[in-house]
This record gives C-alpha cells, sequence and structure tokens, in this order.
C-alpha cells in the first residue's frame, strides 16, 4: 500500500474516532459511536499492518493471541466486573508503552538515525513515554484491586506523602537530564532502568493514597494517563495516527476527571493528593449504636406502597450491579408504569465503580431513556415523590455529606431522596458505603429498610406488585 493511501486511511480513522467520541456522549447514539470506533481501529490496523516489511508472521500471531484474549474477555467478563477489567486493559496500555520506549531506546539503528537536537528531542520523547506508561501499569493494577475487593478501598496515607512524591517527581527530572547526556554517548540504560521503577512506585503509592468514594474519577484518570502513553509512543514511533488518537483518549479522560470531580465539588488535585475516606468512618459519620434504630419492611408492604404511590423514583447503586438487578428492576418499572404511576431513574454521577456504570447496566435492562435521568435534571423534584427505591447505593444518598463538615464526603452533591415521602433501601446489612462512612439516611423516620439480595427482594416485590 502506498504511502498516499496510508495516510489518507489515516485521516479517515482519526475522523470515525472523533465520531465514536462524539457518539458516546449520548445514550441512544452511543451504539452507533462504538460502532465508528471498531470501524475506525480495523482501518488503522490494516493501514499500519500493509506497512510493514518484514515479522508478519511475529505481527499476526501477537494480532490472533490479543484477539483471542479480547474476545474470551468480552464473552467471560459480567457487566458488574466492567470496572476491574477498564482499570486492567489502562494497566496493558501503559505496559505497551513501557516495553516499545525500551524497543526503541535499544535499538541498535538509533543513533545513526538521529543526531544532535533530533536525539535529545527522540530521547526525551521515549523517557517521556516510559514514564507515563510504568505510572499508567502500576496505578491501573492498584486500582483494579481496590475494584475488585483484592486491595482495600481505605487511603493508605504514608507520613510526608507529599513530600515523598514532590522528591520522586525532582528525582525523574534529573534522571531525565542524566539520560539524556548519557545517551548521546551509547549509554543512558541505569538512569532509564531507575526512572521506571521510580514511576511504577509513583503509580502504586499514588493510587494507594486514594480513597474508595474517588475511584470513578481514578478510572477516568488512568484513562487519560494511557492516552497520553499511546500519544507518547506516537511521536517515538513517527506515527500519527497514534498521536492523534492518544491525544483524544488523553484529553476526553482529562475532561471527563474534571466532570466528575465537579459533580462531587471536589478539586482533581484534593483527589490525587488523598480522596473521599480518609478516615475510616468518617469522624461525624457515627456508629449504628449512636443514631438509633432502623425500621424493617418486607417485599408485600413494598408492593403496596408502589402499588398505592403517583411518583416513584429509583436510586441504582452498585449493590444492584453487584445482585445483577436491573432486569428485575425493568421489569417492575413496565408494571408500574402500566399502572399510570410516574416511574424515573436518578443517577449520581460516581454511582457505581466507574463513570456511566449505572446507565449501563439499565441499557443492558432495556430501560428506556427518556425515564434515565442526572442527579442535576431531578434533585428538585424529590418532595413531590411518593416513594424513593435506593438499590445498593450508600454514599451517593448520604445526608451527613449536607450536614456534617467533619464528615470525609462533606460537600459531595448526593440524591436527596430523603425529602420524599417514603424512602426504602435495599441493602444486605448495615455495612457502610465504599467510602467507610456510616449513613445517616437509614435512621430516618420516613426510612424503611428491605434487608437481603436486592435481585431476591425485588423479585418478591414484584410477585406481588
Amino acid at each position: 500500500m502506498s504511502e498516499g493511501i496510508i495516510t489518507a486511511s489515516y485521516v479517515g480513522a482519526t475522523i470515525l474516532f472523533i465520531l465514536a467520541l462524539s457518539g458516546l456522549s449520548n445514550q441512544e447514539t452511543a451504539r452507533r459511536g462504538n460502532l465508528y470506533g471498531m470501524i475506525g481501529m480495523a482501518v488503522a490496523l490494516i493501514a499500519t499492518i500493509s506497512g510493514v516489511t518484514g515479522n508478519l508472521g511475529i505481527l499476526i500471531g501477537g494480532l490472533v493471541l490479543g484477539g483471542t484474549i479480547g474476545l474470551i474477555l468480552a464473552k467471560r467478563v459480567q457487566m458488574t466486573e466492567m470496572p476491574e477489567l477498564v482499570a486492567m486493559l489502562h494497566s496493558l496500555v501503559g505496559l505497551a508503552a513501557v516495553l516499545v520506549g525500551f524497543a526503541n531506546f535499544m535499538d541498535p539503528e538509533r543513533l545513526s538515525h538521529y543526531t544532535g537536537i533530533e536525539l535529545t528531542i527522540h530521547d526525551v520523547e521515549t523517557y517521556i513515554g516510559i514514564l507515563i506508561g510504568a505510572i499508567t501499569l502500576s496505578g491501573s493494577v492498584i486500582a483494579f484491586g481496590k475494584l475488585s475487593g483484592k486491595i482495600s478501598g481505605n487511603p493508605m496515607l504514608l507520613p510526608g506523602r507529599h513530600f515523598l512524591n514532590l522528591l520522586l517527581f525532582l528525582g525523574s527530572i534529573g534522571l531525565c537530564v542524566m539520560f539524556v547526556d548519557e545517551s548521546a554517548a551509547g549509554g543512558g540504560t541505569m538512569p532509564l532502568l531507575i526512572m521506571t521503577g521510580i514511576a511504577l512506585l509513583f503509580g502504586v503509592h499514588m493510587v494507594m493514597a486514594i480513597g474508595g468514594a474517588d475511584m470513578p474519577v481514578v478510572v477516568s484518570m488512568l484513562n487519560s494517563y494511557s492516552g497520553w502513553a499511546a500519544a507518547a509512543t506516537g511521536f517515538m514511533l513517527n506515527n500519527d495516527l497514534l498521536i492523534v488518537t492518544g491525544a483524544l483518549v488523553g484529553s476526553s479522560g482529562a475532561i471527563l476527571s474534571y466532570i466528575m470531580c465537579r459533580a462531587m465539588n471536589r478539586k482533581f488535585i484534593a483527589v490525587i493528593a488523598g480522596g473521599f475516606g480518609t478516615t475510616s468512618g468518617g469522624g461525624g459519620g457515627g456508629s449504628v449504636e449512636d443514631q438509633g434504630e432502623v425500621v424493617e419492611v418486607h417485599a408485600p408492604e413494598v408492593a403496596a406502597l408502589l402499588a398505592d404511590a403517583k411518583e416513584v423514583m429509583i436510586i441504582p447503586g452498585y449493590g444492584m450491579a453487584v445482585a445483577q438487578a436491573q432486569h428485575i428492576v425493568n421489569e417492575i418499572t413496565k408494571t408500574l408504569r402500566s399502572k399510570k404511576v410516574n416511574v424515573r431513574f436518578g443517577i449520581h454521577p460516581v454511582a457505581g465503580r466507574m463513570p456511566g456504570h449505572m446507565n449501563v447496566l439499565l441499557a443492558e435492562a432495556k430501560v428506556p431513556y427518556d425515564i434515565v435521568f442526572e442527579m442535576d435534571e431531578i434533585n428538585d423534584d424529590f418532595p413531590k415523590i411518593d416513594v424513593s427505591i435506593v438499590i445498593g447505593a450508600n454514599d451517593i444518598v448520604n445526608p451527613s455529606a449536607q450536614t456534617d463538615p467533619d464528615s470525609p464526603i462533606a460537600g459531595m452533591p448526593v440524591m436527596e431522596c430523603w425529602l420524599g415521602e417514603t424512602t426504602i433501601v435495599l441493602k444486605r446489612g448495615m455495612a457502610t458505603g465504599y467510602a467507610g462512612v456510616q449513613n445517616p439516611l437509614f435512621f430516618k423516620e420516613n426510612t424503611r429498610m428491605l434487608f437481603g439480595d436486592a435481585k431476591k427482594s425485588l423479585d418478591e416485590v414484584f410477585k406481588n406488585l
């Protein structure tokens, strides 16, 4: 394939990637956006492979192996495990950037291709690509551990952690200077290896210090890092498409991180410095004993409340994902709507473990898009709601975010379901949420607790309806 055709293919793939991002911004167009992305990636792969002149057997073998692994993961991974999968895929992008960087550095023809200032620029590109890639790799592995429950969601706050981060940053700059100086003389391996170790350590320390309730921001942040790692790899390989694609992913991830932080009334730097949950259990969160007694309710009573209601608000959380209750929720929704009950869904920006987690689950269950609303759209309507159903959510409906300035989640916008007539909370028990904060909502006079697995509980409610 000629150079001109390859360039035209890259331009076409770039346009398709932009259309994919545009499509993914809306539920109604998300399927089309995914299709654009897949076509764009296919065009990019075909154009790139056509320009390869050697080692085609290794290349095809890699494609078959990677494609097989991807297909198996797509079939086996449940929707509830999507946050962990996304985090692990980010780690693979970081690993690829590190490996490509080292392969580029060890190229025996590197010093003959680049001289003078060009060599310096190329070495800096290699250094930055490995640096960002290593941070993304280790940070994503820790994020995977936290999201899957293999690592505690509580933040690990080392004494003088900000000073440690500063030292690691300054050390990376010093090592960059050493690497560039030694590389021109045919060396530079040791500074590059030391920097890689520092970057891996920084990625671990950075994510370990972030509290559980900030994990959706961490996922979008690592998405941004993976994009910039890909862009740096594109500079290393002189591949325009990789540069543009990486920049698209990096910038969109950064914008998403900003949107998530704004939705939680947080600052991005504050999240990186140590997120929600920096005190386990929260200063003003209180314990179960000192907040009063909960009022338990059973499925027939819940069904009666729903049948008599005119306005119902359903607030899904991670518990709905774990129980895989989205389909029975949709059945209940259809039944209530057939009885002329106005049912709506209220989605908090950080419900679940990744941005858009609840939207994806509801779309999978075929819940109509026009009854799914973001928090800002429906929060003012709660005083008019007859029954609010909270399914496995905790931190996003916690009143202490507004009433307790000492709470770890103080200032975080929450769904104000307690302002309605009756709130029904579905939980397995009285455990705290991912931020480790007790919830005063459970003890309010107009709150009723429906204990048990969300899917089984809602099955009983549906039968009674």
